[in-house]
């Protein structure tokens, strides 16, 4: 199985966190947002991924390495290809058609999930989604009794489905959806002025491909700094008995830890009160503060602070009575 991962676009909403790295690299919980998301598709997967894709904008050599380097650690050759404008996600997807062979999962980098289910390679093709109150904002789907998707519908006016599309999606020959993402191209066909992938997939349907849904119990953003940081928690609390969060290369001195946090290795805290739902990062000192709901990247420094609903980024220095803050790489709060 491949997994093709169209991560090109900038995070405008999560500026300046995205200023100087991707936002799917963002860490979440001590991982990058797109690393979380594609382990969490090869435990659903249910075999084995011998390819994950990754389709980026000009983020330069590390990033291409960093991306490489997860795939490899799940077993799988990495690789790169690059989306210079944006057109739509029909055509962010074909930017890897060199990798679109047999079956594989598309993913969109800018959501996480929790689910419980396995994913059935037999069906043509499967679109995982999460019911939601508003489907007004978001492409639903509509299915007729026996589970099988009958429409396709980006952000519908009058209700029809409130089962929302997250931008997860399973395809059993990744040819054949390559040739019809191929043909919106070729045809310049648009929607709402860009090529879309759900008109790929009415198409499909209408030449007889069966898709059914795949329903996540948890559907997460990471969109802006305030679901990032609400993601960050919930992410906490799911990993909590899974994986350990405190490196024991953490350097705690008289302080309360209050679970679920991420401390990474060579960090130093003391004389503080962390959580819960904190993650600071490798390297970060931290003292005479509280956190709480606070996100804190790689080597920086934090003192004197009261902070909540937060984020800072890497080698960001901080002293302050501020009570919410969102800084960026290398700014300076004194």
């Amino acid at each position: 199985m491949k997994i093709i991962v169209p991560m090109a676009g900038r995070g405008s909403r999560l500026r300046p966190h995205t200023l100087t790295v991707p936002k799917p690299l963002i860490p979440i919980a001590g991982k990058p947002i797109v690393q979380r998301l594609v382990e969490d598709i090869v435990k659903v997967a249910g075999e084995e991924v011998d390819e994950i894709a990754f389709i980026i904008g000009d983020f330069g050599k590390e990033v291409e390495e960093n991306l490489k380097s997860i795939a490899e650690g799940l077993g799988a050759k990495g690789s790169i290809y690059f989306q210079d404008e944006p057109l739509g996600t029909a055509h962010a997807i074909l930017c890897a058609k060199e990798s679109m062979q047999g079956n594989m999962v598309v993913a969109f980098a800018d959501t996480l999930f929790r689910a419980n289910f396995s994913l059935d390679t037999q069906n043509d093709g499967v679109i995982w989604t999460k019911r939601v109150e508003n489907p007004k904002a978001f492409g639903v789907v509509k299915k007729d009794a026996n589970g099988i998707i009958t429409d396709f519908v980006e952000k519908p006016e009058e209700f029809v489905s409130d089962e929302a599309i997250i931008g997860i999606y399973y395809f059993k020959d990744g040819e054949y959806l390559r040739d019809e993402l191929q043909y919106l191209l070729d045809n310049d066909i648009k929607d709402r002025g860009e090529y879309q992938l759900t008109n790929a997939l009415e198409n499909m349907k209408a030449k007889g491909s069966k898709f059914t849904s795949g329903t996540v119990n948890e559907w997460m953003d990471c969109g802006n700094k305030n679901v990032t940081i609400e993601t960050n928690g919930k992410i906490l609390g799911f990993i909590a008995e899974e994986e350990g969060l405190v490196s024991p290369d953490a350097q705690i001195e008289n302080s309360e830890i209050i679970p679920p946090v991420f401390i990474g290795a060579g960090a130093k805290i003391s004389n503080s009160t962390i959580g819960p739902r904190v993650s600071i990062g490798k390297g970060t000192v931290v003292s005479d503060s509280s956190l709480s709901d606070v996100l804190i990247q790689e080597d920086s420094e934090v003192k004197n602070a009261k902070l909540s609903n937060s984020m800072i980024g890497n080698k960001a220095k901080f002293d302050g009575n501020f009570t919410e803050i969102s800084i960026g790489d290398y700014s300076v709060l004194e």
